[in-house]
C-alpha cells in the first residue's frame, strides 16, 4: 500500500490500531487464564471489556472514512503478544509467571499508549477533533491500564515473586 498523503497516513494509523485492538481482545482471555493472582486475573477480564469498546470506537471512526478496520494485521503487535505467550510458559511459579505477565501486559500497553498518541496527533493535524477527542480517550484508557498495572506489581505481584 502506497500512502500519498497525511490523511491515508492517519487511515492506515486506525488500521493499524484497530489490529491491535482486535489482537490484543483475543489474548486477554488466555491471560488472565495463565495469571494466579485474583486482582491481575480480573484486571486483565475488564481490560477486555475495554479493549472491545476502544475497537468499537475504531472501526466507527474507521467507517465514517469509508475505510476497512480489517484491512491491516498488525506484526509488531503480533509479535509483542507471541513473546506474551512465550515467556509465561518460560516461567516458573505463580509469583513468578504473574509478574512476568504483568511485565508483557505493560509492553503491550505502551505500544498502544505510543499507537494512540500518533492517531490523535494526526487526527489534530487533519482537524478532524471528533476523533481526537475519541482516540484521546482510548489513550487515557490505556494509560489508566498501565499505572494500574504498575500499581498492582509494586504492591502485591512482584513482592510475591520475590518471597517465592
Amino acid at each position: 500500500m502506497q500512502i500519498n498523503s497525511l490523511k491515508d497516513m492517519y487511515i492506515a494509523e486506525l488500521q493499524e490500531l484497530a489490529s491491535v485492538e482486535r489482537q490484543l481482545s483475543d489474548s486477554l482471555p488466555r491471560m488472565a487464564e495463565m495469571a494466579t493472582h485474583p486482582t491481575l486475573k480480573n484486571a486483565f477480564v475488564r481490560h477486555r471489556k475495554e479493549t472491545e469498546v476502544q475497537q468499537e470506537r475504531l472501526e466507527s471512526i474507521l467507517e465514517k472514512h469509508g475505510a476497512s478496520p480489517t484491512a491491516h494485521t498488525d506484526q509488531s503487535m503480533q509479535a509483542l503478544v507471541d513473546e506474551t505467550e512465550k515467556m509465561a510458559s518460560m516461567l516458573k511459579g505463580d509469583g513468578l509467571c504473574d509478574a512476568g505477565l504483568i511485565a508483557s501486559a505493560q509492553r503491550l500497553e505502551h505500544y498502544e499508549i505510543a499507537a494512540y498518541g500518533t492517531a490523535a496527533a494526526l487526527a489534530g493535524q487533519l482537524n478532524l477533533r471528533e476523533d481526537q477527542e475519541i482516540l484521546h480517550e482510548s489513550l487515557e484508557e490505556e494509560k489508566h491500564a498501565d499505572a494500574l498495572l504498575t500499581k498492582l506489581a509494586k504492591s502485591e505481584v512482584n513482592p510475591a515473586a520475590v518471597a517465592s
